[in-house]
């Protein structure tokens, strides 16, 4: 079990989580720092204090009085008219990340919410009982209001779940899990939606697919580099270190393993002094987007345990203080700079794939074809490539450049984090198939110039893919294939095969 503190969580804690069924709790400690800041909001509601959220309206109304036996009405009706997603929901697997990540964020301590709350926020995620979030709609600043209010729908009994795998009124899925609905009291509905957790729960999963996708490429990489007789010396550690950057010198280090024992490599001066920059540069190319993940990673473990609601609540009440932790600025640009990252693998695998085809860049038949003319071969497969790639620089635009003012000019500044982290997920979807292309493309390479002479790690890398996708002998749908072997290369499967390959930076 994993044990939220709402300080510790990890990025490989949510892949327990998320992906090998590891349920949560919560540390007694952060419970008892819950209920402690849940005493202070009980006292400024009987003392009748005047504080945003607890007793005033939201936004543009903070300076609404409400009165006190309104306040259970106050925060339905806030969760119920913000509750205004649209679109297709978030993958299960996002929005189970955003129950998580809400409750970790709640066990800080400074939201005043009562531990009831945060109960049932673990008991959905357990029972895996997962809000229907419609991905669109949040503007990345106040919180992801319209989605997190989708997801506090459920702790009300309200809104739609998926479960079991239906989707269902949540109360009936509540029902059944002998569960019942909460009555949110002052400030419980703001702690709820106050978050950044929409975004931030994408990108955690974005992460965790991209990170994968990246280490997929280096050893699709070198299964091309043996395609195409490609030249070792560039990925020579004395070149790497004499740049000096780290994830250079790793992505360099791990081809030269994978590579070890090959026949099919060459030295410079063999067949040709140098090679073109989509091999020659892999370890340049592939390490900067290396360093571009590492500082995702970063920022989103920084993320996932900060307090991001609004107002926070210190010194047992004494100091309700309004700010803006709410503001998703961090990962705006964050999840922009995965975009750019990860669309960087599509764009020189998308090179390489052009360079295995084309017989005016090797001497392997054109377009892989078994009969050229009468056969196209691999010649489409290029196509999709070129326009999944296009489609990536448009999507890597970034998002927190942009800002609309909401709530009457109150909220003048918005990040666009939840929509840069929805992006990100689109390219690593459209990039994981590019890779499948190439990949396909490259065990149809080392064929024509012998699978017996692959590298061992390449070759049992090939052996894993002909059992996903046959030999092209013949012209046949290959949008089966590409799908087939993109869906293989997200598996669980492949990450343990990666894993015997000293899948690890």
């Amino acid at each position: 079990m994993i044990i939220l503190t709402g300080n510790s969580l990890t990025l490989e804690q949510m892949k327990e989580v998320l992906y090998r069924g590891q349920k949560v709790g919560a540390s007694e400690q952060s419970m008892e720092a819950a209920a402690k800041s849940r005493e202070a909001v009980e006292r400024i509601v009987s003392e009748r204090r005047v504080v945003y959220g607890i007793n005033t309206g939201f936004g543009k109304f903070s300076d609404v009085l409400i009165d006190k036996e309104h306040v259970q009405d106050l925060q339905l009706n806030l969760i119920r008219s913000h509750a205004c997603g649209v679109g297709e929901p978030f993958p299960e697997v996002v929005s189970k990340a955003m129950v998580v990540l809400r409750a970790n964020a709640l066990l800080k301590g400074y939201s005043g919410i009562r531990p009831v709350v945060i109960e049932r926020l673990i008991e959905l995620a357990n029972k895996d009982i997962i809000p229907v979030i419609p991905q669109q709609g949040s503007l990345g600043a106040s919180g992801d209001l319209a989605p997190l209010s989708h997801l506090a729908l459920v702790v009300v009994g309200e809104g739609e779940v998926f479960y079991k795998g239906e989707r269902v009124e949540a109360g009936i899925a509540l029902q059944q899990e002998g569960l019942f609905p909460l009555t949110l009291e002052a400030k419980e509905g703001l702690a709820l939606i106050n978050g950044t957790q929409a975004m931030t729960a994408m990108g955690v999963v974005g992460y965790l697919e991209a990170e994968q996708l990246a280490f997929e490429s280096e050893l699709i990489a070198s299964m091309t580099i043996e395609g195409l007789n490609g030249i070792l010396d560039a990925f020579a550690e004395e070149v790497q270190v004499a740049r000096g950057y780290q994830q250079q010198i790793d992505t360099a280090a791990r081809i030269r393993r994978y590579l070890s024992d090959s026949l099919l490599t060459t030295m410079q001066g063999e067949l040709r002094v140098q090679d073109a920059y989509s091999l020659r540069c892999i370890p340049q190319v592939q390490g900067a987007s290396w360093q571009a993940l590492d500082y995702v990673k970063e920022k989103l473990e920084i993320e996932m345990n900060a307090a991001t609601d609004n107002p926070l609540i210190f010194d047992d009440g004494e100091k309700v203080i309004s700010g803006g932790n709410f503001h998703g600025q961090p990962i705006a640009f964050a999840m922009d700079f995965m975009k750019i990252a990860v669309a960087e693998l599509a764009n020189i695998s998308e090179r390489r794939v052009e360079r295995l085809v084309n017989p005016q860049l090797s001497d392997l038949p054109p377009f892989l074809s078994p009969q050229p003319g009468l056969q196209s071969g691999a010649m489409i497969m290029q196509y999709a490539a070129a326009a999944l790639v296009s489609e990536n620089k448009t999507l890597a635009h970034p998002a927190s450049v942009d800002s609309i003012p909401s709530s009457a000019n109150q909220e003048d500044h918005v990040s666009m984090g939840t929509i840069a982290s929805r992006h990100a997920h689109q390219i690593i979807q459209n990039t994981r198939r590019v890779l499948a292309i190439e990949m396909i493309c490259a065990m149809q390479a080392v064929e024509y110039r012998g699978v017996e002479k692959m590298a061992t790690h390449t070759k049992n890398f090939y052996e894993k893919g002909r059992e996903q996708v046959a030999s092209i002998k013949q012209d046949r749908i290959f949008s089966k294939d590409i799908e087939r072997l993109a869906e293989w290369l997200k598996t669980v499967e492949f990450s343990q095969f990666m894993k015997k390959l000293s899948f690890e930076k």
